[in-house]
């Protein structure tokens, strides 16, 4: 055995420390001929299933470092040693590495490390080995934004010694500048960023910089600057905390004052806050000019949070107090708190510019023309200080309510005609992570309807598309021991390929009472029918096939493929008709034509569109709290489904599930693929909506994410729009993150622009749900001022109208009570509305103190009394 056999051997073996002593007596046409030798075992390697990763794992640190000691060129080496197939979970080999790297030349050395520094993916990871190169050399540290993150992680990672690290770190006035600069922030800053805490990045920042080590200017200008870029509040905390403890003086703030009025206007809250703070101080200190004041407060009062604009005011009232004569500059920025959406902070905003109004006409015309935003409560008000011009336009005619046009479903397209477009669509479906149901069942009927005419022209086309599937690969087909998910199964009965491993042991059956195990069951049973039938008596195309995205099938269509099933001589395989029966939509109409055929089918399809296909009827209960483990389960609301004796009696086995009576659970398997799961029974929107509710309801008293995904689709499904879904969509306007209560708003919306919305019924959902703590009001609030702003307030007032009586007849003040009643007084004055009062109302605006909840109730009892006699007076 030769010296190159002897490497080969020892990287085989996974013995990394014994690499570099053999690579030593090797001359440079021996580390030639062993570079292949290694080149050709990486690409084994890599080339290799799943099933060698013990072997990849022994052999890739030893392989790593052979091979960058074979290497003659820095950027050859670079790319070896950087190489992501070669990195496992291991720690790099650093000791080994830089043992067979020791001879070369320092310029050598000093490129390797800027090359590896410079690759974005690794650099964070090679940092240590980075920077021994670099020590080697003794060559400048490279900067790039890898290199700062590991040298931040590396500085972390000393414990309670970070000071000291950072103190006797060589390439500290090079890197510490760079920590601001990065494309991303510096991840490692996070994670010790209290200002108070000695040994974390702010104190021990400011600290190296009062003993003369780092300028305070790179640290200043580099947070400020890093605040300016903007980001998430929890990446952005480090550079606040690295300001805060640098306490800088009120010349260093002074100095940037641009940057915090900037800050005050976009940055988050938490950031414009503190910038507002900072220009407060530098107002007290008489070092803000009322111009300045002026444009930050144009931005500040501009912003929607109502802390931030309330400080702002106080802010412009004490510079009033303070210098009277600063009113025609700061009085003027008062005019965008008169658009602010909460009323609140008009009447402060209104108060605060009547208390410092000058003579000259000009400031008053300019708030005038302002005030026209108003709320109507306030605008009478304004005309009294600011003259007839504050008054708003005469209405030029009645309100109208502006909903967005509901989503109308998509006609699918005509199933591929060619079995080369076929095949395309097919490979798309099985290699992408979710297919839309017009994909898949399009792909779907392809397969059937190809296999009809020519199964091995199909078969033939289909192989070269799927070559890369698992299945198809004599050494893995041993795995192949049961049905394949998905178009796989119909496409690999297609080309005769069948299981041939052996079967798992059969698992013991049981109810699940979750949907997704009914809805599953239902589409596995389709595609098994389908495969079965490609192989004994394929059927010239899919009866079930829907006409539009939604998965809903127009029943005219149905009628069309009976009848050319007849005529072919055909009988409709009993899964593919049942799945169309789900889906065809029961218009009566079609009845007729149904009963025309004279088959079993025809005669069934008419039953079907009239008193047998009625969904399954929905009972309501209040389910009782739960305590379970660690976490607990408040009351609320869960809906039943009933059993549907027609499904159950004449549908085959796949669909009982379904068809028996259903209580849906609140621990439920998130089946995934729900757009083809709805598909299932896109013509029985209350089942789907009972089953979805554990669910959505889990988004509201819990901290579930994205549990609404589905709503909006079940909305736009047919069927009647009954208490289900009602149910459905009042608890997802309560649910805890914001993108759910936006999709359950785009439900509401669809219901009102199909005029299927019972406003009352969703509003008194909504009073049960807040009865019982399932809904909070402010996140209600929320989802209804969001509706409201589409142009929706003659909506939102019914909705609120039915709801608001259980909050103000309570007793109490709940929070956001008072938010729901802001939103209430806003559709009213929008949309003129008439109705009586709500129970409570006046009991609630009477009561003392100026609580957010006793001021809305008031605005809202003025607004309905104001329209009332508006609406009287023109009669």
């Amino acid at each position: 055995m030769n010296a190159t056999d002897d490497v080969l051997e020892a990287v085989r073996a996974g013995r990394t420390a014994d690499v570099p002593g053999l690579l030593k007596p090797l001359d440079p046409g021996q580390r030639r001929a062993l570079l292949a030798a290694l080149k050709e075992l990486r690409t084994e390697l890599r080339a290799s299933g799943w099933d060698r990763w013990q072997e990849r794992d022994l052999m890739s640190q030893a392989l790593v470092v052979a091979g960058a000691g074979c290497h003659s060129g820095a950027a050859a080496a670079a790319g070896w040693i950087g190489a992501r197939d070669m990195r496992r979970w291991q720690q790099r080999p650093i000791a080994a590495l830089l043992d067979v790297l020791a001879g070369r030349e320092p310029g050598w050395l000093g490129d390797l490390a800027h090359r590896l520094a410079a690759r974005a993916g690794t650099a964070e990871e090679d940092y240590p080995l980075i920077s021994e190169l670099v020590r080697l050399a003794d060559c400048p540290m490279p900067t790039t934004d890898g290199c700062v993150e590991g040298w931040a992680t590396a500085a972390g990672a000393s414990g309670t010694r970070l000071t000291r690290a950072l103190r006797d770190d060589p390439h500290l006035t090079a890197l510490v500048p760079r920590l601001f600069e990065t494309v991303e922030p510096v991840a490692a800053l996070s994670w010790r960023c209290e200002p108070d805490q000695p040994q974390h990045w702010p104190a021990a920042l400011a600290g190296l910089a009062d003993e003369g080590r780092l300028e305070r200017a790179v640290l200043l200008d580099g947070c400020v600057a890093r605040l300016l870029r903007g980001g998430k509040p929890a990446q952005l905390k480090p550079y606040q905390a690295i300001l805060r403890a640098l306490h800088p003086t009120e010349d260093e703030e002074a100095e940037r004052t641009a940057d915090w009025i900037a800050l005050t206007a976009d940055a988050p809250s938490a950031v414009a806050g503190h910038a507002q703070q900072t220009l407060a101080r530098l107002a007290t200190a008489g070092r803000l000019a009322p111009r300045i004041l002026a444009e930050m407060s144009t931005a500040a009062l501009f912003r929607p949070e109502k802390k931030l604009v309330r400080a702002q005011l106080v802010l412009i009232g004490r510079e009033l107090g303070r210098d009277p004569a600063a009113a025609p500059e700061l009085l003027p920025a008062l005019g965008e708190a008169f658009g602010h959406p909460d009323t609140d902070i008009q009447e402060r905003a209104l108060k605060l510019a009547a208390a410092h109004l000058t003579d000259d006409p000009d400031l008053r015309a300019e708030l005038a023309d302002r005030a026209r935003l108003l709320s109507p409560t306030h605008r009478a008000r304004a005309v009294d200080h600011f003259g007839p011009a504050a008054a708003p336009a005469e209405d030029t005619g009645p309100y109208r309510e502006i909903l967005p046009p509901p989503p109308a479903p998509s006609p699918l397209a005509p199933t591929p005609g060619t079995v080369q477009e076929t095949v395309e669509l097919v490979a798309a479906v099985v290699n992408s992570r979710i297919a839309t149901v017009e994909e898949f069942e399009r792909a779907l009927d392809g397969l059937v309807r190809h296999a009809h005419r020519d199964r091995a022209a199909l078969a033939e086309a289909l192989r070269p598309a799927l070559a890369g599937r698992w299945w198809l690969d004599p050494e893995q087909a041993r795995h192949y021991t049961s049905e394949l998910p998905g178009l796989e199964h119909v496409a690999a009965a297609v080309m005769d390929v069948h299981p041939t491993g052996t079967p798992p042991e059969p698992l013991v059956s049981w109810r699940s009472d979750c949907h997704h195990t009914g809805l599953h069951a239902v589409v596995g049973a389709r595609l098994a029918e389908a495969a079965r039938r490609v192989t004994t008596r394929p059927l010239p195309f899919l009866l079930a096939t829907p006409t539009v995205d939604t998965g809903s099938l127009d029943p005219h269509v149905l009628v069309e493929r009976l009848t050319e099933y007849r005529r072919l001589g055909e009988e409709p395989a009993p899964t593919d008709f049942a799945q169309a029966l789900l889906r065809v939509h029961r218009d009566p109409a079609a009845i007729p034509d149904a009963t025309a055929l004279d088959t079993p089918e025809g005669h069934r399809l008419a039953d079907w569109l009239g008193a047998a296909g009625q969904p399954a009827p929905v009972t309501r209960r209040t389910a009782s709290a739960v305590r379970y483990g660690y976490g607990a389960t408040p009351a609320h609301l869960v809906l039943d489904t009933g059993a549907r004796p027609t499904v159950l009696a004449g549908f085959p086995d796949a669909f009982h599930e379904l068809a028996g009576a259903r209580t849906a659970h609140e621990r439920c398997w998130d089946g995934g693929d729900d757009a083809r799961l709805i598909a299932v029974l896109p013509e029985d929107r209350e089942a789907l909506a009972a089953w979805w509710l554990p669910t959505i309801t889990a988004c509201a008293l819990h901290e579930s994410r994205d549990g609404t995904a589905e709503l909006p689709s079940i909305t736009a499904t047919g069927g009647p729009a009954g208490p289900a879904l009602h149910l459905a969509v009042a608890t997802a306007l309560g649910a805890r993150h914001p993108e759910d209560r936006l999709r359950a708003v785009d439900a509401l919306l669809t219901l009102a622009g199909r005029a299927e919305l019972d406003a009352v019924r969703l509003g008194e959902d909504l009073a049960e749900l807040l009865g019982l703590g399932t809904v909070k009001p402010n996140r209600l609030a929320d989802s209804l001022r969001t509706a409201a702003a589409t142009g929706a307030h003659t909506t939102t007032w019914a909705v609120l109208a039915a709801a608001l009586p259980a909050l103000l007849t309570g007793g109490g003040d709940p929070r956001g009570a008072g938010e729901l009643l802001a939103t209430a007084a806003d559709c009213v004055e929008q949309s003129g509305a008439t109705s009586p009062d709500p129970a409570g109302l006046a009991d609630a605006a009477a009561r003392g103190g100026r609580s957010r909840l006793v001021t809305q109730s008031a605005r809202l009892r003025d607004a309905l009394h104001r329209n009332r006699a508006t609406s009287t007076a023109a009669d």
